[in-house]
């Protein structure tokens, strides 16, 4: 997930934390705890990101790959970054310090900042197609949620909206309010968020106001319903998400019989459950070839058919539908590759071996290969790996033990 959401994820947490236990014995050392608690909730929601430092560890694009999402999005290593963050705030902040000593609840509550804001780091991360592994050393398979876009303005509006309500200066309040709504304006205005999508938002944001508004100064009120509405919204996706990938699985076994469906990556527009993007793999044994298929979905194409859903989330038009396609479905395009030389490549390639602990939807060329999950973003796919430029390179020694998301296909890799 972005950065935002993480952050006014964690920090709706802190303030729920805050408000649900006993105050303090003086105003001073409340005030100390709230801003502890928010912090703390704050900063473990973003800590397991700093991973990117890794990022030369190998070259690129294999460092970014690897080493993102790597070993700090894991719940064992999340263990060492807490008591990192434990011990700055100890050495760091003479108030905080002098307030742990004093107060069991505070010891409390500061655990349970720190606790709720890495659970939230990589339970936000595992809802969209990028996934994590978060039961590595045990286990080192990659999960996919496939329910949420990487940038999700719902999150921002029903997390940061009571957030923002938590100034006293009703001109702070509705300053940040109202820069919560720059990106789904801008998203409004660029056709990734039709207009059912942002009057959604806005009547979230006038429920969570009036709420708000409305509370008592210290109830938990709009905070617990920012979570619920969170969570409510979490389900519709993975309720929509389900039945996205069976529609695509249905279609695609009209479309080649013999062809065995392997996986499909889906990812739904910003604040759309109706509309998804997905990219799907399917092998040919017989044939010995694989198939890969780009395309949109449209889950109620009665009310709102494919070409309808918003067409800016890529440089492709998808206006015109194309051979195959229907008012439900669009096939964006497709990629075959041979299926042994694909193995071949895997087992004997380290380079391409050590990629493949990455790569979910991965396309073997003869001179690349890359990811086709990303392969829409406007300065071409960053998985891209330029098999010319590692052909006189060492095999790295800083791989991470990731199962490839395709061992299905080709076991055990170099």
């Amino acid at each position: 997930m972005d950065n935002v959401s993480h952050s006014v994820a964690g920090l709706i947490a802190g303030e729920i934390i805050h408000r649900s236990l006993p105050e303090e014995k003086s105003a001073e050392a409340q005030k100390t705890r709230r801003r502890l608690f928010l912090f703390c909730c704050w900063f473990a929601s973003n800590f397991p990101d700093l991973d990117l430092i890794l990022t030369p560890l190998l070259p690129s694009p294999l460092g970014y790959l690897l080493h993102h999402r790597g070993h700090t999005h894991t719940i064992v290593y999340a263990l060492p970054q807490a008591l990192l963050l434990m011990a700055g705030v100890w050495l760091l902040w003479p108030k905080a310090r002098r307030l742990l000593k004093e107060s069991a609840v505070v010891r409390k509550g500061f655990g349970l900042s720190i606790a709720s804001g890495f659970a939230l780091h990589l339970l936000m991360d595992y809802l969209n197609s990028y996934g994590i592994h978060p039961f590595h050393p045990f286990d080192n398979r990659w999960l996919f949620g496939d329910m949420v876009f990487i940038v999700e303005p719902f999150f921002w509006i029903a997390f940061g909206i009571p957030m923002a309500f938590t100034f006293a200066s009703s001109l702070w309040r509705w300053f940040f309010a109202g820069l919560l709504f720059v990106l789904p304006i801008f998203g409004l205005y660029a056709g990734l968020l039709p207009w059912f999508s942002f009057l959604i938002l806005l009547l979230i944001a006038g429920i969570l106001i009036a709420v708000s508004t409305k509370s008592q100064p210290n109830s938990t009120a709009p905070f617990v319903l920012a979570a619920m509405l969170g969570l409510c919204f979490v389900g519709v996706q993975s309720f929509a998400s389900g039945f996205a990938k069976r529609t695509i699985i249905e279609q695609l076994g009209r479309l080649e019989p013999k062809a065995s469906f392997v996986d499909a990556s889906a990812s739904s527009y910003p604040t759309n459950p109706f509309c998804w993007s997905f990219t799907s793999f399917e092998a040919n044994e017989e044939g010995n070839f694989y198939r890969l298929k780009r395309g949109y979905l449209s889950l109620a194409p009665t009310l709102l058919t494919v070409d309808r859903c918003p067409k800016n989330l890529s440089a492709d038009d998808h206006s015109t539908l194309s051979k195959d396609s229907n008012d439900q479905i669009f096939y964006q395009g497709e990629e075959r590759g041979d299926l042994a030389y694909f193995r071949k490549m895997a087992q004997e390639n380290c380079h391409i071996g050590a990629w493949l602990r990455f790569a979910r939807m991965p396309l073997v060329k003869e001179d690349e290969a890359l990811d086709l999950r990303f392969a829409r973003g406007p300065r071409g796919n960053f998985t891209t790996l330029k098999l010319k430029e590692f052909r006189d390179l060492a095999c790295a020694t800083n791989v991470p033990p990731w199962t490839p998301p395709r061992a299905d296909l080709i076991g055990g890799t170099k």
